[in-house]
């Protein structure tokens, strides 16, 4: 599963974080953060979540609970694709398959 091959490469890279099983989860847990005033650095939003909301859904969500919410897209398209959710508002992207260095640096690029 991609969550937990994504988990195991941010683990490696020595960062902290938690899981979504889809959007909605994702939004429910960053609201919770949000409200204790410690909202995530950023979020990766996978589009393509099979039985939820994917990550064009959640990014509207979170956009409307935190305007400054810094997300990156993980698709399966093509440079158009990209293009698109940088558009949507996303502040970055991770085409499928990535590895571990390519999620480390637009984390880097993402988190400045």
């Amino acid at each position: 599963k991609i969550a937990a091959l994504t988990g195991a490469m941010l683990e490696s890279l020595e960062y902290t974080f938690d899981l979504a099983r889809d959007g909605d989860e994702a939004v429910a847990g960053y609201r919770r953060y949000l409200e204790v005033n410690r909202p995530y650095d950023a979020v990766l939003l996978d589009l393509d979540v099979v039985g939820g909301p994917g990550g064009r859904e959640a990014l509207a969500e979170l956009q409307k609970l935190d305007p400054d919410v810094r997300a990156i897209a993980i698709h399966a398209g093509d440079e158009e694709e990209a293009r698109r959710c940088l558009e949507a508002g996303f502040c970055g992207v991770l085409a499928k398959p990535y590895r571990p260095a390519e999620l480390g640096r637009i984390l880097g690029v993402v988190l400045g």
